[in-house]
């Protein structure tokens, strides 16, 4: 707990994801007492497998669209870390719809609720935001460059932008105590492949000995940022006043060709794993849309908290491995990794 600091009830919504489950094991460790709220339609709740039966949790299979349920999930709570939410391109692509009503929605209900229960909120938010905008570096304040409002490529970016204008207009308008961050392709254990993310696809690929299959001609670059580097500057932020009504970066530090990730994840892994181009209309439908750039500007979280990125990506890529291959040994919804078995004694 940081010293001086009374208890706290946090509420977590999609606390059963990726990111979300990180952020549980975090609080609970600060000395908060954490209720997650989540309908398990992405995350799972072997993600919370470590700490379940912790004293200070309570676990609510529950969706951020019934207002009662986000009402009680709330109850007590000082402040919400709102991260429900339907993710992943692929997802988006396939059920634009979903993802407008979770997304919009669904988030308006958890304002709505911080309100009436005097409550914080941080509004978990992404990179997506700024669409195709190529800048060296993307300041919080920078244009977005979004593609037509009728594919559905770009639903997930104009919900989280609309999310966004709600959280600010909430803050002005009705006195909202809410901060905004934006997540720069995070990535570490527990995240899954199955909704498009690019990093635990290439790892399961190498483990398995396949092709390691990049989109488009894989020139297009990212910033990826560790789990544990981001997870406690999203409190730290939540906790300083400053950042009221302000929206923040969380991004890496290293821009890297999703090519050159691939190979990277080949040299890491020792895989005798080969790179396969494939175009975007094979993977997604034509006249698929990606961002060739995106660099995050992370100056503003760094002066407010200290925000620094530190973990390697090397580093990730085997904690990404070591985690795939104990949800395969544990029956999980790893994919299969059949052939990995010359990989394990390296992890």
């Amino acid at each position: 707990m940081y010293p001086g600091r009374a208890a706290t009830r946090s509420l977590v919504t999609g606390g059963a994801g990726f990111v979300g489950s990180h952020l549980v094991e975090h609080l609970l460790g600060l000395g908060d007492e954490v209720v997650v709220l989540d309908d398990l339609s992405t995350g799972s709740a072997c993600n919370l497998a470590g700490v379940v039966d912790h004293p200070r949790l309570t676990m609510i299979h529950g969706s951020i669209l019934n207002t009662l349920t986000v009402g009680q999930a709330m109850q007590g709570c000082d402040r919400v870390f709102h991260l429900a939410a339907a993710v992943g391109v692929k997802l988006i692509v396939e059920q634009p719809l979903r993802g407008l009503r979770v997304n919009i929605h669904g988030t308006e209900n958890v304002l709505t609720a911080a309100i009436e229960r005097q409550a914080s909120v941080l509004l978990v938010s992404t990179s997506e935001v700024y669409g195709k905008n190529t800048a060296d570096r993307l300041r919080e304040d920078s244009d977005r460059v979004l593609g037509d409002p009728l594919l559905s490529r770009w639903t997930y970016a104009g919900a989280k932008g609309i999310d966004e204008a709600f959280a600010k207009a909430y803050c002005d308008q009705e006195g909202l105590d809410v901060s905004i961050v934006r997540l720069f392709n995070t990535v570490g254990p527990r995240q899954t492949g199955r909704y498009g993310m690019v990093l635990p696809n290439l790892v399961g690929q190498a483990l398995r000995g396949q092709p390691l299959t990049v989109f488009g001609d894989g020139l297009q670059t990212r910033c990826f940022s560790a789990v544990e580097d981001v997870v406690p500057a999203m409190v730290l932020i939540e906790r300083d006043p400053r950042s009221r009504g302000q929206a923040y970066n969380l991004g890496g530090a290293r821009e890297i060709s999703i090519l050159d990730l691939a190979h990277e994840v080949i040299r890491t892994l020792d895989s005798r794993s080969t790179v396969e181009l494939v175009p975007y209309a094979q993977a997604y439908a034509p006249g698929f849309e990606d961002m060739r750039r995106r660099v995050p500007d992370n100056t503003k979280a760094n002066a407010l908290v200290g925000y620094e990125p530190r973990t390697s990506l090397t580093s990730t890529i085997m904690r990404v491995a070591a985690d795939l291959l104990s949800r395969e040994r544990l029956g999980s919804d790893a994919m299969p990794l059949a052939g990995a078995e010359s990989f394990r004694g390296a992890l």
